[in-house]
C-alpha cells in the first residue's frame, strides 16, 4: 500500500497545517497508489539500488585501504581522498537518505542498516532522522523552525533572518562555507544536538540509552580510524591534509544538492503561523517550497540518488528514489489539474545560478 502522510515532530511548540480536506494530498495518493497498483511495483528499492550502493561502499573501502596499505605519493594520496569525498557523498544520496525514511528495502533491518551508514561517516542516524525527517520534512523553509536554512550569522538564506553587512558577499564565499560544512557537522553541531537535547526550538526524540552508546562509539571510532590510524601509516602531513581534502569535497557536494531544492529563487520562505496553523495544506506547502532541477539528466539523478526530484521526495519520503522520474509525471499532472505550483530547474546549472542569485539578493535586500 502507498503512504503519503505528513511526518510529524515531537515537540511543545509544533504546527500543524490546513490538512482538513487535503484536495491536493488525496489526489496524489490516489494516483500514485494507482500507478504501483498497475504496474506492480514494490514502493522500496531494486537491485540497481542495491548494486550501486555496494558499489560506492566498496569504491569508499577500497580508496580508504589503498590510503591505508600503500606507499602513496602526497599527491595520489589527496587524489584518493578527494575521491573517498564524492563516495562518502553518494553512500549518503544513495544508502543512507532512503535506509532513513524506510524506503531502501521491504526489510526494516536493512534499512536500519542503510540509516546507520551515516554513522561511518561521523555522523549520528538518530540525530538526522530528528532533524531531516521529522522536522524539515515537516516546517520545510518554516522560519524558527526548519534548521536546514538556519545558517545564521554566516548566512542569511531569507529577508525573514536578521541581515549583517557581510551577507551581501555571501554569494562570493558560500562554496568555500560549504566545503566545512561536513566537519562543522560533525566536529560541533552534532554535539551541540545531543548536549541541548533540541534541533532549534524542538525537542529531540526517541534517543535511548542505546543510542547515546552508539553516539559515543561512533565520534570516537570515527576520530580513530580517520585520523590515528591513517597517521599511523603516513603521518601527520598527509592524514590532516587529506582528511581536509576528503570533507571539503562531502561538504561542498551535500551542501549544493540540498540548497538546490530549497533555497533558489522560485521557492517560498514564510514565519511561523501566530496561532499555530499554516493555512496550506502540507502537500501545497512542500509544493511551494521545494523544487527540483535537472531530471532529465540520468547521470545527476543517478549520483544524487534521485534528490534533484525533491519535490517528489518530499511528497513521498518513504517511496524509493528509483521511482521518483515516473512519480514526477503523476505529481506535475496532479499540479496542472488542481492549479497549485510546481518549481523545476531544467539544469543543474540553471539551478546554481539561481541559488547564488538568490544568496546575492537576499544578502543585499
Amino acid at each position: 500500500m502507498v503512504k503519503l502522510e505528513t511526518p510529524k515532530a515531537v515537540s511543545k511548540e509544533k504546527l500543524c497545517f490546513s490538512n482538513i480536506s487535503r484536495p491536493v494530498l488525496l489526489e496524489l495518493r490516489k494516483q500514485t497508489k494507482g500507478y504501483f497498483d498497475e504496474t506492480g511495483k514494490e514502493t522500496t528499492g531494486n537491485s540497481g539500488l542495491y548494486i550501486k550502493a555496494f558499489s560506492f561502499v566498496a569504491i569508499f573501502f577500497i580508496c580508504y585501504l589503498t590510503i591505508l596499505l600503500r606507499s602513496n605519493s602526497f599527491g595520489v594520496a589527496l587524489c584518493l581522498y578527494a575521491i573517498m569525498g564524492f563516495a562518502a557523498a553518494a553512500l549518503g544520496f544513495n544508502l543512507m537518505h532512503d535506509g532513513a525514511h524506510g524506503s531502501f528495502s521491504k526489510k526494516k533491518w536493512l534499512n536500519s542498516l542503510a540509516a546507520y551508514s551515516i554513522n561511518l561517516l561521523g555522523g549520528d542516524a538518530v540525530l538526522w532522522k530528528n532533524k531531516h525527517n521529522m522536522i524539515h520534512h515537516t516546517y520545510t523553509n518554516i522560519e524558527g523552525y526548519d534548521q536546514d536554512i538556519a545558517q545564521m550569522p554566516v548566512f542569511r538564506l531569507n529577508t525573514l533572518q536578521k541581515k549583517s553587512f557581510f551577507h551581501r558577499f555571501q554569494h562570493w564565499y558560500s562554496f568555500f562555507i560549504y566545503g566545512l560544512s561536513s566537519l562543522l557537522w560533525i566536529f560541533l553541531l552534532d554535539y551541540q544536538k545531543y548536549f541541548s537535547g533540541k534541533i532549534g526550538n524542538l525537542k529531540i526524540s526517541n534517543f535511548k540509552t542505546t543510542d547515546h552508546i552508539v553516539f559515543w562509539v561512533t565520534k570516537v571510532g570515527y576520530i580513530v580510524a580517520y585520523l590515528i590510524v591513517p597517521a599511523i601509516f603516513n603521518g601527520w602531513l598527509i592524514t590532516l591534509t587529506g582528511f581536509f581534502v576528503f570533507h571539503f569535497v562531502l561538504g561542498l557536494v551535500l551542501s549544493v544538492v540540498f540548497q538546490l531544492a530549497h533555497v533558489v529563487e522560485n521557492t517560498e520562505f514564510s514565519e511561523p503561523p501566530t496561532e499555530g496553523k499554516v493555512e496550506d495544506e502540507w502537500a501545497v506547502h512542500q509544493l511551494k517550497t521545494t523544487s527540483n532541477f535537472a531530471t532529465r539528466n540520468r547521470f545527476v539523478t543517478w549520483y544524487t540518488g534521485g534528490l534533484n526530484f525533491q519535490v517528489e521526495h518530499h511528497l513521498f519520503p518513504n517511496i524509493s528514489h528509483v521511482h521518483y522520474p515516473e512519480l514526477n509525471k503523476i505529481v506535475k499532472r496532479v499540479c496542472f489539474e488542481l492549479d497549485v505550483p510546481y518549481n523545476e530547474f531544467p539544469s543543474f546549472s540553471s539551478a546554481l545560478g539561481s541559488h547564488l542569485a538568490h544568496l546575492k539578493e537576499t544578502g543585499r535586500a
